[in-house]
């Protein structure tokens, strides 16, 4: 995958910690650190949006949709 080059400010406690971790062999590099947090926090973000619209859903709905879908799929195979 093509990787693009940015740069971002942090404030000093965090940085010192971020080193930290690095020098601990935690994480191979600054960059490789920060790449792995903000994949993390996107996957995380990305698990919650699902989660809330899932919460949208009515299970009484979805339960008649479903046994609906399977009546449909059972109409189509031959009885033996």
């Amino acid at each position: 995958m093509a990787s693009a080059k940015i740069a971002i400010t942090m404030d000093e406690h965090t940085l010192h910690r971020l080193d930290r971790l690095v020098k601990e062999r935690v994480f191979l590099n600054r960059s490789k650190a920060i790449q792995d947090a903000v994949e993390e926090k996107l996957e995380k973000l990305e698990r919650n949006r699902l989660a809330r619209e899932c919460a949208k859903l009515d299970p009484g709905a979805e339960k008649v949709m479903a046994e609906e879908g399977m009546d449909e799929e059972l109409e189509q195979w031959p009885e033996y």
